[in-house]
């Protein structure tokens, strides 16, 4: 497996990550008395793993640029 493989697969973790971070942000919000700590939590998790994520592609991307 190369680097680039290796930053994607990464890549594909980080992401599922997030969608289960947004599906707990959803659920967060139907709820009737709604934890605005615990939103913003969510919300600053989601923030974070999305620059990993841009990280992680960005990286690919320039392995796959310099292996030409």
């Amino acid at each position: 497996m190369s680097s680039a493989d290796e930053a994607l697969g990464r890549t594909e973790d980080l992401l599922a990550r997030l969608n289960q971070k947004r599906e707990e942000l959803e659920q967060l919000a139907k709820a009737d008395d709604i934890d605005g700590d615990a939103a913003v939590d969510l919300i600053a998790d989601l923030a974070d793993l999305a620059r990993q994520i841009e990280a992680e592609l960005t990286r690919a991307r320039t392995i796959a640029d310099a292996d030409g």
